[in-house]
């Protein structure tokens, strides 16, 4: 197969549990495969079960797993590869101290209000969360920073999928890091 000549870049999803960030990370990967761009993609569920095993949900934690989860990221953002990051990363602070490590970096809020995001609850977080079965979950006892400033805003409850998708691609076009 050959490879588009590309940058590397970290593009960083972040949004409630229930938001849409594994999904549009996903069709944004069959989307570069599709045409020929060499990508990774970490996912923060996956990323939890191999390189962060062990790791807690205290806000320190939180923080470590951002933290290696960047450092994965960088990594591969050096060496020209697109990395598609699907992450909750509650916390604006680590979010900052990520994207400055790595420079090439993409912000992708994904936005959807927290009631949208408990009524997808594929996986029954939510509904345990308020039953009180699970202390610190995000949105409902620990809080989410919004970023400031993303590049890219996909509002979930608002638009398609083909429509966060295209901003995305459009974004990284316009920041050169995919040919027009």
């Amino acid at each position: 197969m050959q490879f588009m000549e590309q940058r590397g870049v970290t593009l960083w999803f972040t949004g409630l549990s229930g938001a849409g960030k594994t999904t549009i990370s996903e069709a944004v990967s069959e989307k570069l495969r599709s045409q020929g761009y060499k990508f990774e993609v970490l996912d923060g569920d996956i990323v939890r079960q191999n390189l962060t095993k062990g790791l807690g949900f205290s806000k320190e934690d939180r923080d470590e797993n951002i933290r290696r989860i960047g450092f994965v990221a960088h990594l591969l953002t050096r060496n020209d590869v697109i990395v598609i990051v699907s992450a909750i990363s509650p916390y604006r602070e680590i979010r900052d101290e990520v994207r400055g490590r790595i420079g090439d970096f993409v912000e992708v809020f994904v936005n959807a209000p927290l009631e949208v995001c408990e009524s997808r609850d594929v996986k029954g977080l939510y509904k345990r969360a308020r039953a009180g079965e699970i202390k610190g979950f995000t949105g409902i006892d620990d809080p989410y920073e919004p970023p400031l400033n993303p590049e890219i805003e996909c509002r979930t409850d608002k638009e398609e999928l083909e429509e966060s998708v295209a901003k995305v691609f459009d974004k990284l076009k316009e920041l050169g890091y995919l040919s027009s």
